[in-house]
């Protein structure tokens, strides 16, 4: 569940601002557990290649909102993530895609 901490004005371009904002955060963490670690694990190194979202009806960002997270691929160091983000009554207001590199994390030489 999401939602913004403050109250937004009633600028829908505003609430869809923030949403997309807060929608980059958390979702290659779900790519990270298909390879059995998180972003904060410090084993590996997650980045974002490309993030897409589609706004499917009007929202309020400073309302709770669901935010639903998959990854239905990831092999080779590379995942797909998926999004897709509910009212309380179920209705989705919209939906992300992003694609995710991941790679272990080399050990630094000693000099």
């Amino acid at each position: 569940w999401i939602r913004t901490a403050a109250k937004l004005p009633d600028d829908q371009a505003l609430h869809m601002c923030a949403l997309a904002y807060a929608s980059d955060f958390s979702l290659l963490d779900s790519i990270m557990s298909r390879y059995g670690r998180t972003l904060f694990d410090g084993q590996a190194i997650a980045a974002s290649l490309d993030h897409a979202m589609w706004f499917h009806r009007p929202f309020r960002a400073d309302e709770w909102l669901l935010y639903s997270q998959d990854s239905p691929s990831a092999q080779n160091g590379r995942g797909l993530a998926r999004g897709m983000i509910f009212k309380p009554d179920g209705t989705l207001v919209a939906s992300v895609a992003q694609e995710g590199s991941v790679r272990e994390r080399r050990e630094k030489p000693k000099s």
